[in-house]
């Protein structure tokens, strides 16, 4: 689909973006959802009904990703071959993936290797798994919410059931043996960036409200379920250390607080983290010049620091929701997520080289998707100047527009 809607298709598309009323009363109710703006998707609901063909590219590929789903096997921890230290197979477990055994030593004795993937650890890890049935369970939620469509909340509910919620293939509510180094250590506070989906499958659950595939039953096995894991995720050694982490880590552990929090109904909590994480992780973070010295030390130094501006941006989205913002918040000195999105955009264009080291392909795909969350936030030339550096078709059929007042808020500035 990707090359097929021709360029004039799409800047007509945008310009009926620009012309729709952003303020037009919505004539359904919003979802209950953390990250995503309920406000957005409940518009996008509407206009999505009356065949809008701004929207229509999104929706068109959201759906295809949520068919592709509807064939595939769900995945449990109970699919891996190793056992986890415990003894118990309910237990999440993965192998930390830029560790690699020392050949040259007697003992197998594993050593760093920063930014290489170990494909070792890939062959028999409970990380993927997770993320994907956190992501394929929001993906199926959201072609839900738009279609009313029942097979996309049946195999949603399938797949939240068969790896949170059966006793025969649930996973227990811990990620005590997360990034383990064998012969090393069992479990490390590493781990905890395997559960950064958390915060899209508490949105799912929000959008599945109303299917008959989600029971109320569902919801409450659901509920004590997250509160087991929030326990452990307050209270855990390992958790705890995470939490301290000044980098990406340490962003995406107050994404999941804040997430669980919210799903929760510790709305409090939430809040509290959030008015902290201007200064936890704003202020600490982030240079006045845009800079994120914690990610540039990396050997992926440009991945990462659009991986910690992933994570501050879904902060951001929740803080929205809680009613804290951090989009807007500066500090004297001018560290900001905007100036830390400013400063990575500029090297959206090919031709300006990354000036801190980058061993593989910078992924620069991935800047597209923070440019299009950003256009809902801020009028900045800057970053349309950086947006433009990207095919018209690919930004037409992000899902993101549908979550978020993405291209409705870019094209309405053109």
């Amino acid at each position: 689909m990707k090359g097929n809607t021709p360029h004039a298709i799409i800047v007509c598309v945008l310009l009926a973006v620009a012309t729709a009323s952003q303020g037009s009363p919505v004539a359904t109710s919003l979802p209950r959802v953390f990250c995503a703006d309920p406000q957005a998707l409940a518009t996008a609901k509407v206009r999505l009904a009356t065949n809008d063909p701004a929207l229509a590219p999104a929706f068109h590929y959201l759906v295809s990703e949520a068919d592709k789903i509807l064939t595939m096997k769900p995945k449990t921890v109970m699919d891996k071959k190793t056992i986890p230290p415990s003894g118990d197979k309910h237990d999440f477990m993965s192998q930390a993936p830029y560790y690699w055994r020392d050949t040259n030593a007697p003992n197998g004795h594993y050593l760093h290797r920063d930014g290489q993937r170990n494909p070792e650890a890939e062959a028999n890890s409970d990380a993927g798994p997770l993320m994907k049935t956190c992501a394929d369970a929001q993906t199926l939620a959201l072609a839900f919410y738009f279609t009313g469509d029942e097979k996309y909340a049946a195999k949603a509910t399938e797949i939240i059931c068969v790896w949170f919620l059966n006793p025969a293939t649930r996973m227990n509510p811990n990620l005590n043996y997360g990034q383990g180094i064998p012969g090393e250590t069992e479990g490390r506070p590493e781990g905890l960036i395997s559960a950064r989906g958390m915060m899209g499958l508490m949105d799912a659950i929000g959008l599945l409200a109303g299917s008959s595939s989600w029971t109320v039953t569902d919801q409450q096995a659901m509920t004590t379920w997250g509160g087991q894991y929030f326990e452990w995720l307050t209270t855990n050694k390992l958790a705890l250390q995470e939490s301290r982490a000044p980098n990406n880590h340490g962003t995406f552990y107050d994404v999941q607080y804040v997430a669980l929090a919210m799903f929760l109904d510790k709305t409090n909590e939430a809040r509290n983290l959030l008015l902290k994480d201007r200064e936890q992780r704003i202020a600490r973070q982030i240079e006045p010049d845009g800079r994120q010295p914690r990610e540039l030390v990396r050997t992926l130094s440009f991945d990462y620091s659009l991986f910690n501006l992933r994570a501050l941006f879904d902060l951001a989205s929740l803080g929205k929701n809680a009613g804290v913002d951090l989009w807007h918040y500066q500090t004297a000195d001018g560290r900001s997520i905007l100036n830390a999105l400013v400063f990575t955009a500029a090297y959206s264009d090919p031709v300006k080289i990354w000036p801190y080291k980058q061993i593989a392909k910078p992924k620069n795909e991935e800047l597209d998707e923070l440019l299009l969350r950003a256009s809902a936030v801020y009028s900045d030339s800057r970053l349309d100047e950086a947006l433009r550096q990207y095919p018209l078709d690919e930004l037409a059929i992000n899902p993101n527009q549908l979550l978020y007042s993405t291209l409705q808020a870019r094209a309405a500035r053109q």
